[in-house]
């Protein structure tokens, strides 16, 4: 369904915004919304001939009733197995939950069926099956913007947005890009990074971030036949053999000192320090939320500049 540019929207637009995306509530608007975007793109359980729209609904209640170990998701559903009414069960969970992470689960799980089933030419019945899903996943990423959410669906997951600048110039890119069948290792990493961001696993997600750097090169590498140990090469040796293969053209050297300096000790150095030693008898050794979103951005730009750095190079 079209997103209406209604008065208070244009009102609340013009005042400005209050603040950046907040990342610790859902609010319930938009949780209402969202089941609105369901019923659109997953279909509306309690129409005639919605069989497929109630198995749906079904799947995702189970999946969800398996992985938090319980028979049913609310209180009001005694039955165990209760496969009456999925989508009230699903609903009700989703717009009363209280712990975010939970409520993003469900968005995300949700989102991956619009995106997947249900652009099935027979999903329904449906002759513009995909048209409605695209629909629908777009309108989840202007909602969240609309209620400054900061999460957007992309890549089936659920990634975090800190800057909607660097998300939509930086990160954005580097997933399209990294869609390229040759970059799936380092596309795994890159949204793992992103994952453990969004659970606040800041150690873990710089080890990611480097793992994803590192075999972004490797595969560079791999692509052109350049030689490298795929088990022992040291990002700083990988660097090095795509500065000498001219990945960097040699008379741009000069001007990229500053990207080499980042490249050698920037991503690699902040998870050394940070992420990939012992804690030993240190309360907390969890690197800082602005340090762990800088080495997050910091690396899709450096990916996004190698990949297309390679796709230009003759």
């Amino acid at each position: 369904m079209a997103v209406f540019n209604l008065f208070s929207k244009r009102r609340k637009a013009e005042r400005g915004p209050s603040d950046v995306y907040t990342y610790d509530k859902i609010p319930e608007g938009l949780r209402i919304q969202i089941v609105h975007i369901w019923t659109d793109a997953i279909g509306n359980p309690g129409e005639y001939g919605a069989d497929r729209a109630r198995a749906s609904y079904q799947e995702i209640v189970e999946i969800f009733r398996r992985e938090y170990q319980v028979f049913v998701l609310t209180e009001n559903n005694r039955a165990p197995y209760d496969s009456r009414n999925a989508f009230g069960e699903l609903c009700e969970f989703f717009l009363t939950e209280k712990t975010t992470e939970r409520v993003i689960d469900i968005i995300e799980v949700t989102a991956r069926v619009i995106d997947g089933p249900t652009r099935n030419w027979n999903y329904l019945g449906r002759h513009n099956a995909d048209q409605i899903a695209t629909e629908a996943i777009e309108e989840l990423n202007t909602r969240f913007r609309e209620n400054a959410v900061g999460y957007e669906f992309a890549n089936g997951n659920i990634v975090r947005v800190d800057n909607q600048l660097a998300h939509a110039e930086i990160v954005k890119p580097t997933l399209q890009i990294l869609q390229d069948k040759h970059y799936a290792n380092a596309q795994k990493e890159f949204l793992q990074a992103h994952e453990n961001y969004r659970h606040r696993k800041y150690a873990e997600c710089l080890v990611e971030c480097n793992k994803a750097f590192e075999s972004t090169m490797k595969i560079i590498c791999d692509k052109r036949g350049w030689p490298h140990n795929p088990s022992k090469s040291t990002a700083s040796e990988l660097i090095k053999t795509c500065f000498d293969k001219g990945l960097i053209p040699p008379y741009w050297d000069n001007h990229f000192t500053g990207l080499r300096t980042t490249l050698t000790s920037g991503i690699p150095t902040a998870r050394n320090r940070q992420g990939g030693r012992g804690a030993g008898t240190l309360p907390n050794n969890e690197p800082p939320q602005q340090l762990v979103s800088y080495v997050l951005h910091m690396t899709a730009s450096t990916i996004l500049f190698l990949a297309e750095s390679e796709r230009k190079l003759q």
